[in-house]
């Protein structure tokens, strides 16, 4: 019953999440804390919850249990902020789906909001053409691809990531050194070094 109300609650949680990424679509005025607060709520919720089931359908302890939520949490937040760079560094097979998808959608992500907040006047009119008024096509994907990496928004993104990356790794340090838990590291790298 436990684990069904983790998965339940979780569930809530990234439905709630879903409505504030609707609230915030093409909204280049979202902050950084908007965004974490979206991207927390769907896929940081969903990955959380399904680090903490296993050790709670196993009966593990509640120090356990929450070393795992946490693990969970932050590797969620990694996840999604590599994959937010990806759509604008990567490649269609380490993303698995179209680069620059996000840009032609007019998603507010953290590689957009970082470019747009750093960028000049005439910078700014660009992002408002091409994320409010959805006004995109291949050669603006290029211009925001060559002002994120003017203004480092990817490698900032990709330094968070892997800020949240460690976090998670901290997270595991209370529990004893298993196979499991060097898997669990194991998808933190992997995570992260679809960057690379």
């Amino acid at each position: 019953l436990e684990a069904l109300d983790i998965l339940s609650s979780a569930t809530s949680i990234v439905a709630e999440g879903e409505v504030m990424q609707l609230a915030a679509a093409k909204n280049l005025e979202t902050t950084e804390d908007e965004h974490f607060a979206v991207i927390k709520a769907k896929t940081a919720a969903l990955f959380s919850a399904a680090a903490e089931v296993g050790p709670v359908i196993a009966l593990a302890s509640r120090n356990d249990r929450a070393a795992l939520r946490s693990y969970g949490m932050n590797l969620g937040l990694a996840f999604q902020l590599i994959d937010d760079a990806l759509d604008y560094g990567g490649s269609s097979k380490d993303l698995g789906k179209n680069v620059g998808d996000d840009f032609r959608e007019g998603k507010v992500t953290l590689p957009v909001i970082l470019a747009y907040r750093r960028g000049t006047k005439a910078e700014r009119t660009f992002w408002k053409r091409a994320i409010e008024d959805n006004v995109t096509a291949d050669a603006g994907l290029e211009k925001a691809i060559g002002l994120m990496t003017r203004h480092g928004a990817i490698a900032d993104t990709i330094g968070r990531a892997r800020h949240f990356g460690e976090i998670a790794r901290d997270a595991l340090a209370p529990l004893e050194a298993t196979p499991q838990k060097s898997a669990l590291i194991d998808v933190i790298d992997f995570c992260i070094s679809r960057v690379n």
